[in-house]
C-alpha cells in the first residue's frame, strides 16, 4: 500500500484483512464511520490466535498504528513530573508512554485478552502494540512448554520481556499478578511485592532506566487498590534505595481517580 494512503484507507484496508484472515467473521458488516471501524478492527484483532499474517499487512497494520499513536499523543518523560526520588505519577493512558519499558498485567497464558474491545490493560496494550506482540509472547511460550512440559503457565511474579512493536514504549514487561479469591494474605501480598522486585531487577539486567507500572492485580484479579499501592510504594523505592544508579525513572501509571489519591498521599 502507498505510503500516500491516508489513515481512512489504511483503517478500511485492515477491516477487510483482518475479517478475510477470520473464519468466522468473513462476512461481518462493517459500519460506515470511523469510530465503528476502529472498533471492529481492534476486535478482530483482540479474538485472532497467534499465526503468521502477510508482510504486506502487517506493514499497513504498522503504518496504521504509529499514526494512531501519534494521533492519541506521545507521552515522554519530560512531560511527567518527579514527584520525589525518581518516582512518578501519571493518570492515563499507559500506552501513550514513551518509556523505556512499560508493565503489562497480563494472565497465566501470556497470550493476551481474546475478549473483544475489553477495557481491561492487556487488551489495550495488545491492540496498540499489534499482533507482532502476541506472536512473540506464543513463540517464548512454546519454548518453555517444550522445557517444561506442554501444560506449562507463567507462574505468578514471574516477568517476560517483549518488544513493544508500533508502541511509543521500547519494551513491554509481562507480569501475572496474585489473584485475591477470598481475603488478602501476607503471601498474596508477597506476591505482588515480588511483581514490582522482580520487574525491576528486569530492567536492571536489560539497561531498561525507565519503567512504567500499572497498578498490577487492581482490576479483575481483585486486590485491595489502597494496599496494592502501598506495597508498590514500598517495594520500589526500597528497590531504587539499593540500587541507587540502576533506573532514572519510575512511574505509577494510574487510571482511576482513587488510585491517583493513594499514590499521591503515599508519596507526599
Amino acid at each position: 500500500m502507498s505510503e500516500k494512503k491516508t489513515q481512512e484507507q489504511r483503517l478500511d484496508y485492515l477491516v477487510e484483512e483482518f475479517k478475510a484472515d477470520s473464519d468466522e467473521y468473513k462476512d461481518l458488516q462493517v459500519p460506515g464511520d470511523t469510530e465503528g471501524k476502529q472498533r471492529i478492527l481492534r476486535s478482530l484483532m483482540n479474538i485472532r490466535m497467534p499465526r503468521k499474517l502477510s508482510d504486506d499487512v502487517l506493514a499497513v497494520q504498522d503504518e496504521y498504528l504509529t499514526s494512531r499513536a501519534n494521533e492519541k499523543g506521545i507521552v515522554h518523560l519530560s512531560d511527567i513530573p518527579v514527584f520525589c526520588d525518581g518516582l512518578s505519577i501519571w493518570q492515563g493512558d499507559i500506552t501513550r508512554l514513551a518509556v523505556d519499558a512499560i508493565v503489562n498485567a497480563a494472565n497465566s497464558q501470556m497470550l493476551g485478552c481474546f475478549v473483544p474491545m475489553h477495557t481491561c490493560i492487556d487488551n489495550c496494550i495488545h491492540a496498540f502494540a499489534g499482533v507482532q506482540r502476541r506472536a512473540e509472547c506464543n513463540q517464548k511460550m512454546n519454548q518453555l512448554r517444550i522445557r517444561y512440559g506442554r501444560d506449562y503457565e507463567q507462574p505468578t511474579a514471574v516477568p517476560m520481556l517483549t518488544d513493544a512493536y508500533n508502541l511509543p514504549a521500547k519494551k513491554v514487561i509481562h507480569i501475572v499478578g496474585p489473584i485475591v479469591q477470598y481475603r488478602l494474605t501476607p503471601a498474596l501480598e508477597k506476591a505482588l511485592a515480588d511483581c514490582y522486585r522482580n520487574t525491576l531487577d528486569m530492567c536492571r539486567e536489560n539497561g531498561l532506566k525507565s519503567v512504567a507500572f500499572c497498578c498490577i492485580s487492581t482490576g479483575v484479579f481483585h486486590f485491595p487498590n489502597k494496599r496494592a499501592a502501598e506495597i508498590a510504594v514500598e517495594t520500589v523505592e526500597k528497590w531504587m534505595a539499593d540500587n541507587p544508579e540502576a533506573m532514572e525513572r519510575a512511574i505509577f501509571n494510574v487510571f482511576k481517580d482513587k488510585d491517583k489519591k493513594y499514590y499521591e498521599e503515599l508519596l507526599r
